[in-house]
């Protein structure tokens, strides 16, 4: 499961640096993964310190934090 979690970071960061900043929605859409797997991916990369979370009323805003 960990290398899976790997390989759904990698996707997720190379579509945010793609599309810039997008809601999780859209996210778990643009990339064609479980929100599961999406969920353990985001928090892999938050915990690195890669990605900005945002809450926006039922969903969340991500983005790529470029000084990493």
């Amino acid at each position: 499961m960990i290398i899976e979690i790997g390989i759904v970071a990698g996707e997720i960061w190379h579509y945010l640096d793609q599309h810039g900043e997008v809601n999780f929605t859209d996210l778990v859409k643009g990339i064609d993964r479980s929100s599961d797997n999406v969920l353990m991916s985001l928090g892999w990369l938050a915990r690195e310190g890669h990605v900005i979370l945002v809450k926006l009323d039922n969903d969340y805003r991500i983005s790529l934090r470029k000084d990493v």
